[in-house]
């Protein structure tokens, strides 16, 4: 209202759309909605497993590198069959890969929860399954990237992507903000027990969704077929880029492994749940004000930027003794990570052929997924050797100094524009004849509006980071 009490004018009120979440992509496609539904009800059970399993590993080793090695376990899972699932995505029916590796990952949560219901529960399944959720996640979420560009128009694609990070974000403030209390007065069993539901509820929800066959000259699963992507992105400097400032954010100041310690080391256990809240908490605020994000064309530069905010965030709440102003900064850090992540998905799906999609999103999973799992390490390591706030401090100018440096090295990815780029032109050109062929919104070789699809996977988004035993955003960061 205005102070004389009547309503905003046009002006105002336009201004304020364009702020808001662009909602195009929810109409225009019914399996985007289908899979936006899906991921919010499966993110929210994965983010409260996300919570009991560093702090049950605590419980049972009391050892702050025991619950960092995590990281190390998922990791060799990952590289391997995350770059066999960006060939697989290119080569079978998008839609069977993510119903079956859904159910999988619903096995694996039903096997914590059994584990958890043993009088002394067993160490060695809590690293067995989180190989397993690794090794899933790799195998299912380029066919879940892939989807994306088939279905959304090209110039929606930014706004695919802030839409994919919400439904992450809405299950990662309220699951960990939920398991705080959950796992204080119910029991860890509780926890696993919700997210086995959760993933009954993904899967009848994806069963609704229409095939997605590979392209009909789509080649069989092969070294060669990786290479291939391989070599498309090596030469793609810009694409590099995007790749090494991600991971290099994820490596050196991603701290969510050490949260516990960091909890007791502020006095404050209570906010556990909290600190885990904040990041998406951050992203969230960013992704309800994502409207603006669609009017960035220099995104390259944007990447950056929010990277090296990311960095600092990270390190002042690493310095600070109230647990109020960590919160606040830890907030700011998820912003900062959710902006980086919508230019980074907007990047790619604006300029990678349909046909090396989900070899690229194979590579693309790694640049946003290895960072955290080797991060996990790092700061559990130098916790182990300093102590948790040392880890945290430091492991964000380290981010901050690697960032700088590497936008100095990388004058592709600096000077990037999307409305110059000749990968981004030809992108719209193939969009444009596939409309005018009567095929629209499809990428070439797909299928139509029918696809199964909405983007981002079924347990998080772009910066989600939220695997079993990592926060895999958005993934996409800021991690689906």
């Amino acid at each position: 209202m205005t102070p004389d009490g009547a309503p905003p004018s046009p002006p105002a009120r336009r201004r304020l759309s364009a702020l808001l979440p662009d909602l195009a992509p929810w109409r225009s496609s019914r399996d985007f909605r289908l899979m936006w539904c899906a991921g919010a009800i499966t993110v929210f059970g994965s983010f409260l497993t996300f919570v009991a399993l560093p702090l049950q590993l605590k419980e049972l080793t009391g050892s702050t590198l025991a619950v960092g090695a995590l990281g190390a376990v998922e990791l060799v899972p990952l590289i391997v069959f995350g770059l066999y699932g960006g060939a697989l995505a290119d080569s079978v029916d998008r839609r069977r890969l993510i119903v079956w590796s859904e159910v999988a990952l619903g096995l694996i949560s039903a096997v914590l929860l059994l584990n958890s219901m043993l009088p002394d529960p067993l160490v060695w399944p809590l690293y067995a399954t989180a190989a397993a959720s690794s090794a899933l996640t790799g195998l299912q979420r380029p066919a879940l990237d892939a989807i994306v560009p088939r279905i959304v128009p090209h110039d929606q694609l930014a706004a695919a992507a802030a839409l994919n990070s919400l439904r992450w974000q809405i299950g990662a403030i309220a699951g960990p903000a939920l398991a705080g209390g959950l796992l204080a007065y119910a029991g860890l069993r509780w926890a696993y027990a919700i997210d086995t539901v959760t993933y009954v509820a993904s899967v009848l929800l994806a069963l609704k969704l229409a095939p997605s066959p590979a392209s009909h000259d789509a080649q069989k699963p092969s070294l060669r077929g990786i290479a291939e992507g391989a070599r498309y992105a090596w030469s793609r400097k810009e694409l590099l880029g995007t790749y090494a400032i991600d991971l290099t954010a994820m490596l050196f100041a991603f701290p969510l492994a050490i949260f516990p310690f960091l909890a007791d080391d502020l006095d404050a256990p209570w906010a556990l749940g909290l600190m885990y809240a904040a990041l998406p908490a951050g992203s969230c605020l960013v992704s309800l004000t994502s409207g603006w994000t669609s009017r960035v064309h220099r995104q390259g530069r944007a990447i950056a930027l929010a990277a090296a905010g990311w960095a600092l965030a990270i390190a002042v709440a690493g310095q600070l003794h109230n647990v109020w102003l960590v919160l606040l900064f830890l907030t700011l850090a998820g912003s900062f990570d959710m902006i980086s992540g919508i230019f980074r998905s907007a990047l790619w799906n604006q300029t990678i052929p349909d046909e090396l999609r989900g070899r690229l999103a194979g590579i693309e999973l790694l640049s946003y997924s290895v960072g955290p799992q080797l991060g996990q390490v790092r700061v559990g390591g130098m916790a182990a050797l300093t102590s948790v706030r040392t880890s945290v401090s430091v492991g964000g100018l380290l981010c901050f100094a690697a960032v700088g440096l590497m936008a100095l090295g990388l004058p592709k990815l600096m000077t990037y524009d999307a409305r110059t780029s000749e990968h981004a032109r030809r992108m719209r050109e193939r969009r444009a004849a596939a409309a005018g062929n009567g095929k629209a919104g499809v990428g070439e070789g797909g299928v139509g509006e029918g696809s199964s699809g909405g983007g981002g996977e079924a347990r998080g988004g772009d910066d989600a980071r939220a695997g079993t035993g990592s926060q895999e955003p958005d993934a996409d960061p800021a991690t689906a």
